[in-house]
């Protein structure tokens, strides 16, 4: 069966987490090649100037303002779109907290946060767009993973479990979405320059500016596989690396990335005990 690839002629791409950077620089590509672009986001965080911003493309940005956490509000928020602006062909899910976890100061709040955005957002607004998509036989859906899912890194004990949650939903979900030709892709980008990257605290090889990254996510969804990964050179050399022995590789991880000469708990240390 042949899976669908979303086409701006069919209806409109939603994309949730569209304001500020990577989904919104891919809120303008899509808009720039023609689809509405449903953007959806939190009250606070406004997107009148994406809209002003895309007013001249070939497509264009609607606010559809929602917190992901939600799920009866996002399951409002797909039907109306579906009824005022159009069938949803494209769904993006790309929406994310990053919330740094210490090993030695761990709270069930910072992990509660990262899996209520990034995993069950994702949840909220996937299971109501699916049940349109399967009716009609039709749809593209694509969730927004991270390198992060590959093997642990510092400080990502919450955020990259659920990135890896998200890479294992996609796999999968794709059993079933090949059988209704459903289109699923998982896009697991490098370290990105966005104001989510920016409080990490420890070094990001290959850091790729937004704009960089949307356009070669959109190529991704345009004519890519199951899985979308970038910068290749990073990211192949990531996949490499996540074969050798566990403890091989961390230790590796921990080089590169400059945590093994980083002193404890972003420069606190904890008190020794007699």
């Amino acid at each position: 069966m042949t899976l669908y690839r979303a086409n701006p002629k069919d209806g409109v791409a939603w994309i949730t987490g569209g304001s500020s950077g990577i989904g919104r620089e891919l809120a303008r590509e899509l808009a720039a090649q023609g689809f509405i672009v449903a953007v959806t986001a939190r009250e606070e965080d406004p997107i009148d100037m994406l809209v002003a911003e895309t007013a001249e493309c070939r497509g264009h940005v609607v606010a559809y303002p929602c917190d992901v956490t939600d799920e009866q509000g996002m399951a409002a928020t797909v039907a109306t779109i579906e009824r005022e602006v159009g069938p949803i062909v494209l769904a993006v899910f790309n929406a994310g907290a990053y919330v740094p976890v210490a090993g030695e100061n761990m709270s069930a709040r910072k992990f509660r946060r990262s899996f209520d955005v990034n995993v069950m957002g994702v949840v909220n607004g996937l299971v109501p767009v699916v049940r349109h998509m399967r009716e009609r036989a039709c749809g593209h859906v694509v969730l927004v993973g991270s390198v992060s899912a590959y093997f642990g890194w510092p400080t990502t004990a919450a955020y990259g479990a659920t990135k890896a949650a998200l890479n294992l939903m996609a796999e999968s979900l794709k059993f079933d979405f090949d059988k209704i030709g459903l289109r699923i892709q998982v896009i697991n980008p490098g370290f990105i320059d966005t104001p989510l990257t920016r409080n990490a605290g420890f070094r990001m090889p290959a850091l790729l500016p937004a704009p960089v990254a949307a356009r070669r996510m959109l190529r991704g969804i345009q004519r890519g596989g199951f899985e979308v990964t970038f910068p290749r050179r990073l990211t192949w050399s990531l996949k490499l690396l996540s074969i050798l022995p566990r403890p091989l590789c961390l230790r590796a991880i921990a080089v590169l990335t400059g945590w093994n000469r980083r002193p404890l708990s972003f420069g606190r240390r904890l008190p020794r005990k007699n």
